[in-house]
């Protein structure tokens, strides 16, 4: 851990009880951790500003499969689009409803193509792309 650095931060009491509160509810074992977790999320945040970066993700898609054709549409996209879906796990909810969460890998432009295609399909009730970081850019 030699290669920690400090540095100091001054914050409104307010925002610091606030702040203070939120992590213990989240269960950080310090601020430090933390603060650590937020610039994390900034810089994965910034990395999909950037349409070409290598990114991956989730597509998550709640869609009743009654409707007409969305499972062979579905299939269609996602094997037009083999080599950046990597896994995709299907639940059966219920009688009509199913949820798939699919794993996507590719520039945050491909998979946000990708992700818009699928949840914007007739018959999907909800959809939801969570972006996330291959790790590489992040120590």
């Amino acid at each position: 851990m030699s290669n920690l650095k400090r540095f100091g931060i001054s914050l409104e009491s307010g925002l610091l009880e606030k702040f203070d509160r939120l992590i213990s509810e989240k269960g950080y074992a310090n601020r430090s951790e933390a603060i650590r977790d937020l610039i994390r999320d900034a810089l994965v945040q910034h990395e999909w500003e950037n349409d070409s970066e290598e990114t991956i993700g989730t597509i998550t898609i709640i869609y009743d499969h009654h409707a007409s054709q969305i499972t062979n549409n579905k299939t269609a996209k996602e094997h037009r689009h083999f080599h950046q879906i990597i896994s995709t796990m299907h639940v059966h909810l219920d009688h009509e409803n199913c949820l798939e969460v699919s794993a996507v890998r590719g520039s945050a432009m491909d998979v946000k193509h990708i992700a818009d295609e699928i949840i914007g399909m007739k018959g999907v009730k909800h959809g939801k792309l969570v972006t996330t970081t291959t790790g590489k850019n992040i120590k």
